[in-house]
C-alpha cells in the first residue's frame, strides 16, 4: 500500500515531497502524487523518482492523503473519489489538507470518520524555510498529530493552532510573503531613487530582511528592542523612521493582514 498520496502536484506539493524525500521521511517509492496535467506528472516523476497518476482514486488509496489542490475545485474532487459514507479501511486512515478556508467540518463531511488535520503553510516552504500551521479535526489521534508535525517540519517550522484561528494564520503567514516581497521591492526602489544600480539595491534590500528576520529570531530581542538599538538620536534611521509613521506603514500593514483574514473567513463559507 503507498504511504503517502497526494492529490495535486503543484508548487507547494512538490515542496514537501522534495524535502521529504531529501530528510528520507519517505522513499520516493512510497509516494504517489495524482496530477491531471501530463506534462507535470512526467516532470515530477523523471526529478523525483516517485509514482504518477491521473486517477486521484489510486491516491486517496494511500496511508495518508495530501490534499493540495485549489478549495475551488474540492467538491468536484471529492465527488469523482466516490467515497464511502460508512468509513472503511480502503480510504486513508489520516487526511491533511492545505486548502485555504475550507473548514474541518467540510473535510471531515467529505471523509467520514476520517482523522483530518488543516494545515496553512507558506511559499518559503519551497526553500524549507516555511512555517506552518496545524490544526487537527475531532477524530485525531495525538500520533497522527505527531506524524503531520514531522510532515510540515520537513519545510519549516511548525505551530498548533485552533480552527478558529487558522484564518488569522491565513492572514498573517500565509499571505505574508506577499507583504513582504512587496516590502523588499519597494526598499530597492528607495535604493536605485538614492542612486544605487537596480541589483545591487535589490541584493541590499533582501539581504537587509533576510538578516534582521534571523537576529530576531536567533537573539529572542522584541523587534521593538531591535529598533531602538539601530536608532541613534538624531541620526538616518529615526528620519527613515519618521517617515514609515507618516506615511501609515504599521497601520497598512495591520489592515493588511484584517483584509486577508476577512478574505479567508468569505472563502470558508
Amino acid at each position: 500500500m503507498t504511504k503517502l498520496g497526494m492529490i495535486g502536484g503543484g508548487v507547494m506539493g512538490e515542496a514537501l515531497i522534495s524535502r521529504l524525500i531529501a530528510q528520507k521521511i519517505y522513499s520516493p517509492a512510497d509516494i504517489l502524487v495524482s496530477e491531471p496535467l501530463q506534462e507535470r506528472r512526467n516532470f515530477l516523476a523523471t526529478t523525483y523518482q516517485i509514482q504518477v497518476t491521473d486517477d486521484n482514486r489510486l491516491a486517496a488509496a494511500a496511508e495518508v492523503l495530501f490534499l493540495a489542490i485549489k478549495p475551488q475545485v474540492f467538491q468536484t474532487v471529492v465527488d469523482r473519489l466516490n467515497i464511502d459514507p460508512v468509513p472503511s479501511s480502503a480510504s486513508p486512515s489520516l487526511v491533511i489538507s492545505i486548502l485555504a478556508g475550507t473548514p474541518l467540518s467540510k473535510l471531515e463531511a467529505a471523509f467520514p470518520g476520517k482523522s483530518i488535520i488543516r494545515a496553512m503553510p507558506n511559499t518559503p516552504a519551497t526553500v524549507g524555510a516555511g512555517v506552518t500551521a496545524i490544526a487537527a479535526g475531532q477524530h485525531t489521534q495525538p500520533e497522527q498529530l505527531a506524524q503531520a508535525q514531522q510532515l510540515f517540519t520537513a519545510v519549516g517550522e511548525v505551530v498548533q493552532v485552533t480552527e478558529a484561528q487558522m484564518d488569522a494564520v491565513t492572514g498573517l503567514s500565509g499571505s505574508g510573503p506577499g507583504y513582504i516581497a512587496l516590502v523588499i521591492e519597494a526598499l530597492a526602489d528607495g535604493g536605485v531613487a538614492a542612486g544605487l544600480p537596480r541589483a545591487i539595491a535589490t541584493q541590499l534590500a533582501i539581504q537587509t530582511v533576510k538578516g534582521t528576520a534571523q537576529l530576531l529570531q536567533d537573539s529572542g530581542l522584541h523587534p521593538g528592542q531591535l529598533k531602538d538599538q539601530v536608532t541613534s538620536p538624531g541620526g538616518t534611521t529615526i528620519a527613515g523612521i519618521a517617515q514609515l509613521e507618516k506615511a501609515g506603514l504599521r497601520s497598512a500593514l495591520i489592515e493588511a493582514v484584517r483584509a486577508a483574514y476577512l478574505r479567508s473567513q468569505e472563502l470558508g463559507r
